[in-house]
């Protein structure tokens, strides 16, 4: 008791650093990246400053920066020129994500390449998968989707993917997913879920950047609600029951409760810290009002002690660069 205890004597300046019970390392994070195949040079995007739609040809000089920066994963997103209602560019063999798969494993082979598995940036109405007559009218058709996904998924790890990251929310993704790789002769590609996705309103910034935003009603009939703990600890349950290898909470920064959970299935977790708590955070730096650095490592070290594994985010390239100063 005190004054024989005291805890302030452990937040001495120079003693601090040596009983941290949490650090941030590289090894931590994944950089997401926008790739569109209608652009022949960097066109930025407006709502997530700083960052970059990139030309599939730059895919190699994009992958060979971030390596030296410390970065060993990287998350893909693609940006079609062909969007239908069957997704067709998510699953042609010269789909942007296709290409720039084949690109990064040419100039940088030890890249762990990520490729995110949906369909609402290749569909004409923006949904992840068939939309037909349910029983509330139009909407994601389950069944007839997980075949599109398998589609997807052999095309991307035919072309080099390392991991491959559904995010539709499809019922039985994961298992139909596992089975159409083994089948194929991929049994050694990871399956990243976006296990516990919530029906968030801090993706809109994504939406601009992927051309990702749906023609008709929400995704709140596939992304579990915002407000439901018990029922995203049990998506991510079922994924791993089905063979996921990693979980994802998404987004990140207001559900560390959700990571804590799930990390108690046994397998690594990574959180998604996304585009709108990117844009957050670099608006109000921007203005002056918050200092950037230090509140993008304060949250990072917060999903960190919530469980998570692996960080996905937007200030990846940036965090390596504060960490060597």
């Amino acid at each position: 008791m005190f004054p024989h205890v005291r805890l302030r004597r452990l937040r001495r300046r120079k003693i601090i650093p040596l009983l941290a019970e949490t650090h941030i390392g590289k090894d931590d994070l994944i950089a997401p990246l926008f790739f569109d195949e209608n652009i022949a040079g960097p066109v930025p995007i407006q709502a997530m400053p700083g960052q970059n739609r990139w030309p599939v040809s730059m895919a190699g000089d994009v992958v060979i920066r971030l390596k030296s920066a410390g970065i060993r994963a990287v998350l893909l997103f693609g940006i079609s020129s062909v969007k239908d209602a069957k997704a067709s560019g998510a699953y042609a063999p010269d789909g942007v994500i296709q290409q720039v798969t084949r690109a990064m494993k040419q100039a940088c082979p030890d890249m762990v390449i990520i490729t995110d598995l949906c369909a609402c940036e290749y569909t004409d109405h923006g949904h992840c998968g068939y939309v037909g007559e349910c029983c509330d009218g139009p909407n994601l058709l389950n069944d007839a989707s997980l075949e599109m996904m398998q589609r997807i998924a052999v095309s991307q790890a035919e072309a080099g993917a390392d991991i491959v990251a559904p995010s539709c929310m499809l019922d039985g993704m994961v298992a139909a997913i596992r089975e159409a790789l083994d089948d194929y002769g991929h049994q050694e590609v990871l399956i990243m879920s976006y296990s516990s996705k919530f029906a968030s309103a801090l993706y809109g910034p994504f939406r601009e950047a992927a051309g990702s935003g749906f023609s008709f009603g929400d995704r709140t009939g596939y992304q579990a609600p915002v407000s439901n703990r018990r029922e995203a600890y049990r998506e991510s349950e079922q994924d791993a029951a089905e063979g996921a290898d990693i979980l994802m909470v998404k987004p990140a920064g207001w559900f560390g409760d959700i990571i804590t959970d799930i990390k108690q299935l046994g397998l690594p977790v990574a959180a998604y810290q996304v585009s709108g708590e990117y844009s957050m955070i670099r608006a109000a730096a921007e203005k002056g009002w918050l200092d950037e650095r230090r509140v993008v490592m304060e949250s990072l070290v917060s999903l960190k002690r919530a469980g998570a594994d692996l960080i996905i985010t937007y200030f990846a390239e940036d965090v390596c660069r504060w960490l060597d100063e």
